[in-house]
């Protein structure tokens, strides 16, 4: 009966090495690796920069209700102004551009002059929440999903009148997942692959 048992034994301790030789994936790497992706870009009001001063049509310009919002939260200077038109007469618009306040908040746009972004704060990787190798053979790409908020929140950007107006800013601002593919490099380091587009949040510059 000995006999029996001893290789027994001796399969069972080779059957958990594989599982106790297991090198254990450190998660920090992962989530330094996502936030050095990010490092110098920010989310911004608007997917695209746009040009200041600007004038809206507070009946027909959907612009206007953005305007005002950065209005009252001391952002841009708002003033009327008489727009002439060819033949039938004039119409009243507003004129906004930026105040002195607005002018430390505005981000230029560096290859357009005069058009520029208010950005409002940088995306934060806060956990992994799954690390899943592409290959288990060859563990060197993870496809790795993290949760996310965006840090550095101005004061503007947390007034009722700037989060009604720019729902992106609540959203951005909470808690979110996204998903992302980690390649090793060759110092033994993780990359965020660029070839594969990640999930949310956007990356603005």
């Amino acid at each position: 009966m000995r006999r029996h048992i001893a290789p027994l034994l001796a399969l069972a301790v080779l059957a958990t090495l594989p599982t106790a030789c297991k090198k254990q994936i450190d998660t920090a790497q992962f989530k330094a690796a996502i936030n050095n992706s990010y490092a110098g870009k920010h989310e911004c009001l608007w997917p695209e920069p746009i040009k200041m001063p600007a004038e809206a049509d507070p009946a027909k310009d959907d612009r206007t209700r953005d305007f005002d919002a950065l209005t009252d939260a001391g952002l841009l200077a708002r003033a009327p102004e008489e727009k002439k038109r060819f033949l039938i007469g004039s119409k009243q618009v507003n004129l906004y551009d930026l105040s002195d306040k607005g002018h430390t908040a505005w981000t230029p746009d560096a290859s357009n002059p005069g058009y520029g972004n208010f950005c409002f704060g940088h995306f934060n990787v806060t956990a992994i929440t799954a690390a899943v190798p592409n290959d288990a053979t060859n563990p060197t790409q993870y496809t790795v999903t993290y949760q996310y908020e965006v840090e550095g929140i101005p004061g503007w950007a947390n007034t009722p009148e700037s989060r009604r107006a720019f729902p992106k800013i609540a959203k951005d601002t909470s808690i979110q997942s996204a998903t992302a593919t980690l390649v090793k490099d060759s110092n033994g380091g993780w990359v965020v692959q660029p070839s594969t587009p990640q999930s949310e949040p956007p990356v603005r510059p």
